[in-house]
Formats: structure tokens, C-alpha cells, sequence
């Protein structure tokens, strides 16, 4: 039997977690799970998010086509801390049944699931939550050129997010994002090849 090895993944908006994810699923043959993506899932209609949503804030938020009103839910969200984690309430604890159910399965050495909001290891699912730091300048400037944020929206959507601070304090590991993809590289291979040697997807 494989040895299996767990990872959360957390970092601001704007810190490249996108690239650490290529780089331990092109040279590690990690599995990934981007909770964004299972959250949205989640939120199609029949699934279960969406009757927690639709139960919690009426039938306003459907369209006349059944899916969710996304557009007003932002709305609701944006700017609003209650709101914010009313429907965070409701809907992560759905997104960890899965991702739990993910790591329970065989078949992978490495399972990296992703998420900008992780700071507990919600029932014991990882066996270590890396933090990807990147200076909040650095963020900025990524966000700006590559989804045309203003810097004032920039601002606005990393006051959402945990400090700096507060990643640290839960992080097992602390990853530099700052450089190079080399140098991120480096940091990775002189943490998993201890535990795998490097290129366990070619095995």
C-alpha cells in the first residue's frame, strides 16, 4: 500500500497558490481538490449546498432558470462580515465531508486541497497545512495585472481574508512565494523528497 500524505494549502488571494498546485501535481503526482471549485459543485441545484443557501435567504436568490443568483449573493457578501459567514457556515462544513472522503480513498501518494479560508484542520484531514506566503505588495501587483482588480477592490476583498499573522500562527509549513518558480521548487523538493524523493509521479 502507498504511503498517503495529506496537505492543506492556504494563502491570501493573489499569492499564487495556483502554481505550488501545478508544480506538486506535475512533479509529485498530487491529487488536487480546489474547494472553490467543490463549493460551486455544491451550490447546483439538487446538490446540497443549494438547499442550505435557498433555505437560509428565500427563494430570491433562485432565478427564473432554478440556479442560484450568484451575482446577488456577492452582492449580499461583499463588504458584509455576517453575511459573509453565515453562508461560510453553511457551506464548508459541506466541502470538508468531501474533501474527507477524497483522502479516504486509495490510489495517491500526495492529496493537496486548496483553500484560501483554511486555518484549523477541520476533523483531522491533513497531516500538515502549508501557508503560502507572499508580501501583500507583491499580491497586489499579481492581481492587478493578471484580473484587472483595482488596487481599492484588491484591498477591499484581502480585508475578507485572515492576517498574515493568523496563517502563521496554524501553519505547519511556511512556504516562500515571493521568487522564483525555481526557488519554490527548491522549498518543496527539500520538504517531500525526505518522505518520497522527487518525481514519485513517474513511479
Amino acid at each position: 500500500m502507498k504511503e498517503k500524505f495529506t496537505i492543506g494549502l492556504t494563502g491570501g488571494i493573489g499569492s499564487g497558490k495556483s502554481r505550488i498546485l501545478e508544480l506538486l501535481k506535475q512533479e509529485y503526482g498530487a491529487v488536487i481538490i480546489e474547494t472553490d471549485a467543490v463549493a460551486k459543485k455544491l451550490e447546483e441545484p439538487g446538490q446540497p449546498g443549494f438547499a442550505a443557501l435557498a433555505e437560509a435567504f428565500g427563494d430570491g436568490i433562485i432565478s427564473e432558470d432554478g440556479n442560484l443568483r450568484k451575482d446577488l449573493l456577492t452582492h449580499m457578501v461583499f463588504g458584509n462580515q455576517e453575511t459573509r459567514q453565515k453562508i461560510n457556515s453553511l457551506i464548508h462544513p459541506l466541502v470538508w465531508d468531501y474533501v474527507k472522503q477524497q483522502a479516504g480513498k486509495g490510489g495517491f501518494s500526495i492529496l493537496v486541497a486548496e483553500s484560501a479560508l483554511l486555518l484549523e484542520n477541520p476533523d483531522d484531514i491533513f497531516h500538515e497545512l502549508w501557508y503560502d506566503y507572499t508580501a501583500r505588495e507583491t499580491r497586489i501587483h499579481r492581481l492587478m495585472k493578471s484580473r484587472g482588480y483595482t488596487r481599492e477592490k484588491c484591498c477591499l476583498m484581502m480585508q475578507g481574508q485572515p492576517s498574515e499573522e493568523e496563517y502563521r500562527r496554524h501553519a505547519d509549513f511556511i512556504l516562500d512565494n515571493n521568487g522564483s518558480l525555481d526557488t519554490v521548487r527548491g522549498q518543496i523538493d527539500r520538504k517531500l523528497q525526505p518522505h518520497f524523493g522527487r518525481g514519485i509521479s513517474s513511479r
